[in-house]
């Protein structure tokens, strides 16, 4: 499994989604159960399956999809 995959996998578990839903706009603002329940999860479930530990400013930033690409393009991980 590719790491774009395990992101794929990660956000559609959590949010209940296809993966044809994960999309530029795929963020808190237009994702109705994105609440800070699901920021937590996300932020954990990231640190386990990428084997990484993220800083504060990170966990913040995972309010998008884009978002937390960008976030692990940070910790070098190849998407």
């Amino acid at each position: 499994m590719t790491n774009l995959e395990k992101l794929n996998n990660i956000f559609c578990e959590m949010f209940s989604v296809n993966v044809e839903e994960l999309q530029a706009d795929f963020n808190r603002e237009h994702v109705a159960n994105w609440d800070s329940v699901h920021q937590v999860g996300l932020s954990s479930t990231i640190e386990d399956e990428f084997d990484i530990m993220l800083d504060p400013e990170d966990i913040i930033a995972l309010t998008s999809y884009e978002g937390a690409k960008s976030v692990l393009a940070k910790y070098d991980i190849e998407l």
